[in-house]
């Protein structure tokens, strides 16, 4: 019969170091803080009922269906009823933070970030040999061979083999600059000569160049990527000062 193991808080504060997760931690132990106090000096408030509509939400997207569910949900992440509603409250206050911040920017940003955030829909193959993935460019461009016959013959991977190399839509900002470069200055539909890149050799299919309009999916895209870089901003602050008072000590 194997004996009980009683875990502790020391033995979790243990095993994060162990997994060298500090430092991420405290990044975000620091944002919450930010945050709070970001919110408190513009003066943003939580009423209970937004509080109850993001928790339902919450509870939604958790499939948490009854209070049972809730209960284990809970108890498996060693959460309280105070700290679920802490949870919620924080979630509340950063997203009333980023519009506060900046709703008025978002289509700023956008006109002037716009090729940024154009996409294409692209096919690729990584290869390991350069000469063969001139090899199969050449065969490609004499109509030797297709696309979708190069992904099946040349991916490993089972299900990216079976769709062709499809990548579906990328944005700019995903692709590496030396992709970029030559994605966005083809003319679909065109095989681009071979990209060599630390990740191999890339054989890409442009399909399509897609411009995106400011939709809401896009608009959230914004508002996180500017709360991305407000926060970090925030970070290296906070780090600075830290460093001038410790220094100071």
């Amino acid at each position: 019969m194997s004996q009980a193991i009683t875990i502790s808080s020391e033995d979790i504060l243990h095993q994060v170091k162990l997994s060298c997760k500090i430092p991420s931690v405290i990044e975000e132990i620091v944002t919450r803080k930010i945050i709070a106090s970001a919110a408190a000096e513009a003066g943003i408030k939580v009423e209970t009922e937004e509080l109850q509509k993001a928790a339902d939400n919450i509870r939604l997207m958790k499939k948490l269906e009854s209070a049972d569910d809730t209960r284990a949900w809970l108890q498996k992440h060693s959460l309280s009823l105070n700290d679920f509603e802490e949870l919620v409250y924080i979630s509340i206050i950063s997203n009333k933070l980023v519009a506060h911040l900046f709703a008025d920017q978002i289509e700023p940003y956008f006109f002037e970030h716009q090729l940024d955030y154009a996409g294409v829909l692209m096919y690729e193959v990584v290869l390991d040999d350069e000469d063969l993935a001139m090899e199969l460019f050449y065969a490609l461009q004499e109509g030797e061979m297709s696309f979708p016959e190069v992904a099946h013959q040349y991916i490993q991977d089972k299900e990216l083999r079976r769709i062709g190399g499809y990548r579906g839509i990328v944005r700019r900002q995903e692709l590496k600059p030396e992709i970029s470069a030559a994605v966005f200055a083809a003319k679909p539909p065109q095989v681009l000569k071979p990209i060599v890149t630390s990740k191999g050799v890339h054989l890409i299919l442009v399909e399509e160049i897609i411009q995106l309009q400011l939709d809401n999916q896009l608009r959230s895209k914004i508002f996180l990527d500017l709360f991305s870089e407000w926060s970090k901003q925030q970070i290296e602050q906070f780090e600075y000062l830290f460093a001038v008072n410790l220094h100071g000590m």
